[in-house]
């Protein structure tokens, strides 16, 4: 796995720390857009990555631990987050959208200084300073709060005394610099710009006051990361709402008189299918980026090892495991786009899905390591239940389609994740020796049948000493999870090889596994 990209500088003071804007101005200090921001702290990443003796691919790869996709997206998007541009991912369903826009997020700088009790995160300096404010106008609310008498008429940077005007250091968050809106034909204009707050109407009584709005996700998202999942299932009128924000860095409430800040950066998602209904003018403001599958199967592997692992699977043979991924591999070949209702059962999260439903079988059938039986059950059950049920025919007719297509291609999996794993095993610790395979061959032939020669077996035991030394380097290359032993694990990897490789190690056979 990639190594985890180390902390960018962050502003000299801490989280909670408090100062005047006449304070910052002293200082030095001045206000960044959110694309400017974000240019310096990956810069930055990747300088602290390149100092560590990373190169300057494993260095942009670094940056995205949580995900693994080909390395031409991970550089391609770093390029257009340093030119200041907003983004949109578009793929296939389940290639892994979501959890790159998401991995964003964790990589934007978090630390700034904003005006306490501002909806907005107002910067103090843009409320004193004429040629900021110009660029970063603060919110209504805040020129009400800080201009001299209470007259917004009289509201200029001029005219406020910039230590009056308070200053902290925050950390963005939900709400509050970051926010993440799902596309849906219900989302309207208001959600993204803000609704009225009843309680504050009634202390008020001005419904076109800016200080009776509760900020919408556009103003939540100011200064900081708006994340748009399936931004072409926003209405036209919603669509429009956010153009407005990208052009202008703004947003005009339908119940207010006055315009609100919203700067950001975008990163929207979309399918393959809903990218016609991105109106022209919002698509020309995003810069696409296709995220689709990985090619490589070292890459798709990794995506389970790293998902299954990390939910705290139980154990489940290589072999079975790998065999699940190349079945969704060979799908993925075979499979065409012009079904909609399968489009999800080649996906990231089927490849995880895999793993998890195998396991469930050979727990309710009592058995503590999953069999290629369990393996073909577990395909069926996590690709049927990705099929789009649109009527109960078609429903049917898509899972005909899904066991026809495993009657047909998952032995042809089975035998080569087996092939894999013998010469990976035949070339390491055998080094090719035909003889030594022959005799740990025998070995395994007679204990297979023979459970009391199995209980005779002991991890380091000197019974049967090359099957010991195939038990060995099973325990250390998979790590069996408790009830499951080393000797449990080995003795179902040999089942597996003695069922579908017979032993066999091809000239040209290559590991592509990268493990």
């Amino acid at each position: 796995m990639a190594e985890r990209a180390p902390t960018a500088p962050r502003p000299s003071a801490s989280i909670g720390a408090k100062a005047t804007a006449a304070q910052l101005a002293e200082r030095g200090e001045s206000i960044a857009s959110p694309t400017e921001r974000f240019r310096t702290e990956l810069l930055a990443l990747l300088e602290g990555l390149r100092a560590k003796g990373l190169t300057r691919e494993q260095a942009i790869a670094a940056l995205f631990p949580s995900t693994i996709l080909p390395y031409d997206t991970y550089e391609d998007l770093v390029a257009a987050l340093v030119s200041g541009a907003h983004l949109l991912f578009f793929g296939p369903s389940g290639a892994g959208k979501t959890s790159l826009a998401k991995a964003l997020w964790d990589l934007f700088p978090k630390a700034t200084w904003v005006v306490p009790g501002c909806p907005v995160l107002d910067h103090p300096l843009s409320l004193v300073d004429a040629e900021l404010a110009a660029r970063f106008p603060p919110c209504p609310i805040c020129r009400r709060r800080f201009v001299p008498e209470g007259d917004v008429a009289r509201w200029n940077p001029g005219s406020v005394d910039p230590k009056a005007v308070p200053a902290e250091v925050v950390r963005l968050r939900e709400g509050y610099g970051f926010a993440r809106l799902q596309g849906s034909s219900e989302v309207f204009p208001d959600h993204l710009t803000g609704n009225v707050n009843l309680r504050r109407l009634e202390e008020i009584g001005d419904p076109m006051s800016p200080l009776v709005l509760e900020p919408g996700k556009l103003l939540q998202a100011n200064r900081g990361l708006l994340l748009v999942d399936e931004i072409g299932k926003l209405p036209l009128g919603t669509q429009n709402v956010l153009l407005q924000a990208l052009q202008e860095g703004t947003v005009t409430p339908s119940k207010s008189r006055e315009s609100f800040p919203a700067s950001f950066v975008a990163i929207c998602t979309s399918n393959l299918s809903d990218l016609d209904n991105i109106n022209d003018p919002l698509s020309d403001r995003l810069t696409s980026l296709h995220v689709g599958f990985n090619s490589r199967h070292a890459e798709n592997r990794r995506i389970v090892d790293l998902g299954y692992t990390a939910s705290g699977g139980a154990y489940l043979p290589e072999i079975l495991l790998d065999a699940g991924v190349r079945t969704i591999e060979l799908w993925r070949l075979r499979a065409t786009d012009d079904n909609p209702d399968t489009g999800e059962v080649g996906s990231n999260r089927t490849l995880i899905d895999v793993a998890h439903r195998t396991s469930a079988f050979a727990v309710l059938a009592g058995r503590p390591v999953p069999t290629a039986e369990d393996l073909k059950s577990g395909l069926l059950h996590a690709m049927r239940g990705r099929i789009r049920a649109r009527s109960g025919e078609s429903f049917q007719q898509n899972t005909r389609r899904v066991q026809e297509f495993l009657n047909n291609h998952l032995e042809e999996a089975l035998k080569r994740s087996s092939l894999v794993y013998w010469c990976r095993y035949f070339r390491g610790p055998l080094r090719e020796n035909a003889g030594e395979a022959e005799a740990l061959v025998g070995e395994g032939r007679r204990l297979l049948p023979d459970a009391s020669l199995q209980a005779q077996l002991s991890d380091g035991g000197s019974l049967f000493p090359r099957f010991q030394t195939f038990l060995g380097w099973v325990r250390d290359r998979e790590r069996p999870p408790s009830p499951v032993t080393p000797r449990d694990a080995a003795l179902a990897e040999f089942s597996l090889l003695e069922r579908h490789s017979l032993f066999r190690c091809e000239p040209g056979a290559e590991d592509d596994v990268g493990a």
